[in-house]
């Protein structure tokens, strides 16, 4: 399942959600394709998404949840890569 939370991180004059996955890295960057995100936007383990996309991505499928629970979802699924061991990666 791929989810979203609300638009509540600026940067560069927007609003910022986060768009993950707690299935795999691959439904995340299929999913982010077709919202048309691009790749440089993945951050660890998480897309960061601009607010004006997130409409489209409930719509294809995306559920939205908060902030606190986009970070539970990642550690369940063992998919959360902290920052501090990710600092000059990306995959």
């Amino acid at each position: 399942m791929v989810y979203v939370d609300p638009p509540a991180w600026p940067a560069r004059g927007r609003l910022w959600s986060h768009l993950i996955s707690d299935v795999s890295f691959e439904e995340l960057h299929a999913f982010a394709e077709m919202l048309g995100l691009p790749r440089r936007g993945f951050d660890r383990d998480h897309y960061d998404m601009p607010a004006e996309r997130v409409p489209v991505a409930v719509w294809l499928g995306a559920r939205p949840v908060s902030s606190r629970e986009i970070v539970r979802l990642l550690h369940a699924a063992g998919l959360r890569r902290p920052k501090h061991l990710f600092s000059c990666q990306r995959a």
